[in-house]
């Protein structure tokens, strides 16, 4: 195992282990564990797209986050330099030919799906505090109506 993998098993171990005692309690809700379950991806969200996190005012949809070079790539621009690829017959080292236009096609594909991804990420990893209120509130909730019980 690399450190990557190494880190995202010990991740995966301490939110196990901060959930348990939750999950056997006989007042949760599905909404309680929803909730679980969102502050768990973004926790995730947080660590293993630490680098990322720094852009999020710019991961709008529109660019993503190359991770190899720790910046951020405009979508159009990126077409552009696709298309420039093709045209000049650059070779492609993925595919050990020239660039085509079905490689362009096919990883521009990929960067527009990655663009929506990373904003995806952003915006769970801002939510993270409010999702974190909302879910002591339900769990307060939760309590208050388990004594009344």
């Amino acid at each position: 195992m690399g450190p990557r993998a190494d880190a995202a098993l010990l991740i995966s171990c301490a939110m196990v282990l901060y959930f348990a005692p939750a999950i056997g309690a006989g007042a949760q809700t599905a909404a309680i564990e929803e909730l679980k379950g969102k502050i768990f991806d973004a926790h995730m969200a947080q660590q293993m797209f630490a680098g990322g996190l720094k852009y999020c005012n710019e991961l709008n949809g529109k660019s993503f986050y190359y991770q190899l070079r720790n910046r951020i790539l405009n979508l159009e621009e990126y077409f552009q330099s696709l298309e420039n690829l093709v045209k000049a017959g650059v070779y492609n080292p993925a595919r050990r030919r020239a660039w085509t236009l079905e490689d362009a096609k096919e990883r521009w594909e990929e960067v527009k799906r990655q663009a929506r991804e990373d904003k995806q990420k952003c915006e769970l990893v801002q939510s993270l505090p409010e999702l974190e209120r909302q879910l002591q509130e339900l769990e307060k909730n939760a309590a208050t109506s388990d004594k009344k019980e």
